[in-house]
């Protein structure tokens, strides 16, 4: 595993955005990224990355957390106001940092610039969820 490595530039299909409130489960701000190259699966693990897969709509990818705000960026360089919603496209710049608690030590990516080149935004329903009563079982 290299620690000299500089970040890098990949393309990815933004899943579960949660750049301006924290995750309820991880208590951090956090961000799937998947959709991933093989390329970009092989230089992320050159960095001693871990790239995950758990046979869903993500493919491979990465979750990316931070302890402030992530900030995405539209393709003129303006900062996205809108939530993200998941099956955005995104370019997005990876370093990482080196970290230990305890007993365990790792390695986990972060979020250095994300570029949004396709925004589904995200609308959450002001309301309950509607159920159609009249076909009740």
């Amino acid at each position: 595993m290299t620690t000299d490595v500089k970040p890098i530039a990949i393309n990815a299909t933004i899943y579960w955005a949660n750049l301006h409130n924290k995750n309820e489960l991880s208590n951090k701000y956090q961000v799937d990224l998947g959709g991933l190259s093989p390329a970009a699966v092989q230089a992320l693990e050159e960095r001693g990355l871990t790239v995950k897969n758990k046979q869903d709509e993500r493919g491979d990818f990465i979750t990316v957390k931070s302890n402030n705000p992530m900030k995405a960026y539209d393709t003129h360089g303006e900062e996205i106001g809108a939530l993200v919603g998941n099956d955005s496209k995104a370019k997005a710049v990876i370093g990482h940092y080196d970290w230990s608690f305890q007993t365990r030590k790792g390695r986990s990516p972060s979020l250095l610039k994300m570029v949004v080149t396709d925004l589904n935004v995200y609308e959450p329903s002001s309301g309950g969820a509607e159920y159609d009563m009249e076909a009740a079982l």
